[in-house]
């Protein structure tokens, strides 16, 4: 019955969005379909559906542009020099954080790149990344090169997890058991989405969450999640190229550094 409600509130939200017709995608046997329909669309975790309004605000900034061009990163309803800062407000809502802790910019594995750079400090005792055996093949990479480039054998400090044998996700005592018997040597935990709250014993967890924003109500300031990044082509409808996320909680605003600033 819940269930049924909720889809009833949300239905009308259907309407804000164009869903691809049958005959427009790439070949299929349409003896078995109506051409006209509209397809069932469940790729939003690679690309999310184009919003109507996309185009209204394209050519609203087209225009201004068009008719004062450089004028236009300070003045308008959405200038362009502040254009992350308007929206931060939105995003602090679907991260479950404040504005100040949150970096509209880049792109994903840049973003993952600069926070691995600020909290990834290894030591000759504090040295190893743990993160799941099937990361995202550009989390995996990317962690790779935070190895390489501090001169680590990645099959050394490279700690991967996976599920039990015949299962698909991680046991949360899994994952306790790994930090518990290893904790002393792992600098940084990466997971993708939310899999647990734990207290780190004084290792750092990180989170990409690209399939999680905008699909999943998150916490990250309440959890105590150390940092995150995220995209917002997916479950954001933001289309390729949109910009990214960035996360650091409040309680490293004096004890971490960032790498690198993000400059215009």
């Amino acid at each position: 019955r819940v269930a049924a409600e909720l889809k009833y509130k949300l239905r009308h939200f259907r309407e804000c969005f164009y869903i691809p017709k049958i005959r427009d995608l790439p070949p299929v046997d349409l003896s078995l379909v109506n051409k006209d329909e509209n397809a069932i669309y469940f790729l939003g975790n690679s690309l999310g559906l184009q919003p109507k309004m996309v185009k209204t605000y394209l050519e609203e900034e087209l225009d201004k542009w068009a008719k004062i061009a450089a004028y236009g990163h300070e003045v308008g309803k959405r200038p362009w020099i502040t254009g992350d800062e308007s929206i931060v407000g939105l995003m602090k809502d679907i991260v479950g954080a404040n504005e100040k802790e949150i970096a509209l910019m880049n792109a994903l594995t840049v973003n993952l790149h600069l926070l691995m750079l600020s909290f990834f400090k290894p030591t000759p005792k504090r040295y190893k990344i743990l993160l799941e055996a099937k990361a995202f093949p550009s989390d995996h990479y990317a962690i790779e090169s935070q190895l390489q480039l501090h001169g680590l054998n990645t099959e050394e400090s490279m700690r991967m997890i996976k599920p039990r044998e015949g299962e698909e996700t991680l046991r949360i005592e899994d994952i306790l058991e790994v930090i518990e018997k290893e904790g002393d040597s792992i600098a940084v935990i990466l997971f993708s989405g939310v899999h647990f709250t734990i207290d780190s014993t004084g290792c750092y967890v990180g989170f990409d969450l690209a399939h999680a924003v905008g699909n999943v109500e998150l916490y990250l300031h309440d959890w105590g999640v150390d940092f995150a990044c995220w995209c917002s082509y997916k479950y954001l409808n933001a289309g390729a190229g949109g910009i990214a996320g960035a996360f650091v909680h409040e309680k490293h605003a004096h004890t971490i550094k960032p790498a690198f600033f993000n400059c215009v």
